[in-house]
């Protein structure tokens, strides 16, 4: 859902404000809409990635963005649809990241008049304008903690190999931001930057598929002992054995959404009303509101053994600790029973959730509960499955055929159909 530029103490919501005026009024506006030149068939990529839920608290991929192509760690956020780098266009404020910063040129440029400026204010505030056909596309993002981004649209060239051995190098839009109030400006930031892996079509995926150069599919697989694989394409997709449900047109925003489901502990419903719910890889935790959570958290301490102890933890609000320190969840999870998401949309369509992918074990050797109440963070009515949930499934956000799919899967053995990382 959002950049995370610090490990995440709870989740920073992001709302993307597209300011009209120019910020910086001495670049001059110059490019236009990107091209690939040549547009090859339509093929997968596939590429490594790296983090975990914890401690790292997010997962990321390298891309090689520029020419020559430059290595930066962008966070994966199926929750948005911007791609963005911290740059020097000068940087005026940014944090310290793990690359030296991107350096844009003029003639990367995108100008106000250009669609994909459009299609980004459009898609996130419901309105365009310009002031001149010579005004740079502007950006400002706003979080929830206080924490802002300013800045730029650019294109500029992004390097992958595709399954069909050929290399592309195509011309795509990303945001440039110069002016960062985010997190800690003490500490290195894992990434470098947000891959935005929403449906709009300012986001990379949609960008590739209008490119002809991949499908309008995108699928990620976070392993559980960190690391996973993230593939564009639908050259891994599984149709015939995944779970699938229609995609549902989410009231909040833009995002993948499987619509309402109903919810079930231990084979017992909890009484509560339908959850809409959302995937976002962007998030490291899941959420559910008020009701659901409150629901959950009753269920489960009447079920506990009384082995487990409530003790407190800094790492999360609700946590467990043992007759000895937990090495694993692997060591706590036959104390706990699965959670089952029951999806309306998709004839039934079942999602279980075993312990292992609602609890983490701290550094402190207790077992913590990683669904988290996001009433306490702004979410209102919101339920976001986030990384946690995620975990060891292949789950695919199909664009093309308007569905999303999970199925379980050894997330840490990356497929191979020929050599697709990252030139």
């Amino acid at each position: 859902m959002a950049p995370r530029w610090a490990p995440p103490a709870g989740l920073v919501l992001l709302m993307l404000l597209l300011t009209p005026a120019a910020v910086r009024g001495d670049k001059p506006l110059r490019g236009g809409p990107s091209g690939a030149g040549a547009e090859p068939e339509a093929s997968s990529a596939i590429f490594p990635l790296y983090g975990d839920v914890y401690p790292h608290g997010l997962y990321y991929v390298a891309m090689n963005i520029g020419n020559p192509p430059r290595p930066y760690f962008l966070d994966v956020d199926t929750g948005s649809d911007l791609t963005w780098l911290q740059c020097d266009a000068p940087c005026i404020s940014c944090n310290k990241v793990p690359h030296p910063l991107y350096r844009p040129t003029k003639s990367k440029l995108v100008p106000c008049v250009d669609q994909l400026c459009a299609s980004l204010h459009c898609g996130l505030t419901g309105r365009h304008k310009c002031d001149s056909p010579h005004q740079q596309c502007d950006y400002e993002i706003r979080y929830a903690d206080q924490g802002s981004s300013i800045g730029v649209l650019v294109n500029d060239s992004f390097a992958m190999r595709l399954a069909n051995s050929s290399v592309v190098r195509p011309s795509l839009a990303f945001g440039c931001g110069y002016d960062q109030h985010v997190g800690s400006s003490s500490e290195v930031a894992p990434t470098d930057g947000v891959l935005g892996l929403g449906s709009g079509s300012i986001s990379l995926l949609s960008q590739l598929s209008q490119h002809g150069i991949t499908k309008n599919v995108v699928g990620h697989c976070l392993s559980l002992r960190g690391g996973g694989f993230l593939f564009f394409g639908d050259d891994l997709v599984p149709y015939s054995r995944a779970t699938w449900t229609p995609m549902a047109r989410s009231a909040f925003r833009n995002y993948y959404s499987p619509g309402s489901a109903s919810l079930y502990f231990g084979g017992r419903s909890l009484g509560v009303r339908p959850m809409e719910v959302v995937f976002d890889s962007g998030s490291s935790f899941t959420y559910f509101a008020a009701q659901p959570y409150q629901a959950l958290v009753t269920a489960l301490k009447s079920e506990l053994s009384k082995t487990l102890k409530e003790v407190s933890d800094p790492s999360l609000p609700l946590c467990w600790k043992g007759k000895k320190p937990f090495k694993s969840v692997l060591d706590v999870k036959k104390e706990f029973k699965s959670l089952v998401l029951s999806f309306a949309n998709g004839k039934k369509a079942l999602m279980e959730i075993p312990p292992e992918n609602y609890l983490i074990v701290t550094k402190y050797g207790n077992a913590c509960l990683g669904i988290l109440n996001g009433s306490e963070v702004g979410l209102k009515d919101l339920n976001i499955l986030g990384d946690v949930t995620m975990q060891d499934q292949m789950v695919i956000y199909d664009n093309e055929r308007g569905q999303i799919g999970w199925i379980r899967a050894p997330c840490d053995r990356i497929p191979k159909f020929g050599s697709s990382a990252l030139l």
